[in-house]
């Protein structure tokens, strides 16, 4: 039986998964990102997923190689694919081995990815999509590649979700912006004045809106989210740009929405399966 754990070791949360012949046959996550994680600590954790998953070669990527991880693992430079992983993965043991992430330079433009990398190119391996395509991968740092050939060409970071945070939690917009984010109205007017990518006097405009009474502030976290990712997305595409998005549904779903409005296609992917096959993958070529 070809079996192993998975595990994607994120800053905060953690997932870790019992894969046999390509199926996840069992899974846990939980909140023991790599920020909550000591440096010396690793050992334990990983036996911990070992005693409940299974006691099996494991595959960890994300985070946990990282310099707030168990161990710096260089990165592999962009364009790379999923072979030139594999020929990098960095060996605690001979039952234990780390990911590494991605690295694009352009001249003093720089950007790198830890874990996201694995679920981009999986997508491409499970053919979630075509081997020529332009992916996008929100989160707190979102992340747009171009994939030509079923390799990362180059890569962009935005910090687009941390942004949202921070004026969420801090500032003078903070006490307008506690209501749910919703895909109606008011997050599409969002979208569209980001598309005008003057973000810091749009931003204001919430403030401004508020003072005067002109719009209820239950609205006020879906304009603010729409600006956000609108500024995002138009940055990155024009019409008729298709983009395939790895996502949870939700959050998917507003990306899927500022995409399509601003006249691009938008086609949400699988991320776990992504991550699975592209994990897989990995483990097959390092083996």
């Amino acid at each position: 039986m070809n079996a192993f754990i998975a595990v994607d070791w994120g800053t905060s949360n953690r997932r870790a998964f019992r894969i046999e012949e390509s199926v996840v046959v069992a899974s846990e996550r939980d909140d023991r990102g790599a920020a909550t994680v000591g440096a010396g600590e690793y050992e334990a954790e990983v036996a911990g997923i070992r005693d409940r998953l299974g006691d099996l070669p494991m595959l960890l990527a994300g985070m946990v190689g990282s310099n707030i991880g168990w161990r710096s693992v260089p990165y592999v430079a962009a364009p790379a694919g999923l072979p030139d992983i594999a020929a990098a993965v960095d060996r605690i043991d001979d039952r234990t081995a780390i990911v590494p992430g991605l690295s694009y330079r352009d001249g003093l433009h720089a950007d790198v990815m830890r874990g996201e990398e694995v679920q981009l190119l999986g997508a491409v391996a499970a053919e979630l999509v075509p081997a020529d395509a332009l992916l996008c991968q929100p989160g707190t740092h979102c992340k747009w590649a171009t994939v030509q050939r079923g390799r990362i060409e180059r890569f962009t970071t935005a910090m687009t979700g941390e942004l949202f945070a921070l004026l969420r939690a801090h500032g003078v917009l903070s006490r307008q912006l506690g209501h749910p984010v919703e895909p109606g109205a008011a997050f599409l007017e969002g979208v569209a004045e980001g598309a005008k990518r003057d973000l810091a006097a749009s931003l204001f405009v919430i403030r401004a809106r508020g003072v005067l009474g002109l719009v209820d502030d239950a609205h006020a976290a879906s304009f603010a989210s729409g600006l956000l990712i609108g500024a995002d997305t138009a940055a990155r595409i024009e019409a008729g740009t298709t983009v395939h998005i790895l996502a949870d549904p939700a959050l998917g779903a507003l990306y899927a929405s500022a995409i399509d409005a601003l006249g691009g296609t938008s086609h949400h992917i699988d991320s776990q399966a992504a991550f699975v096959a592209g994990i897989t993958r990995i483990q097959d070529l390092a083996a």
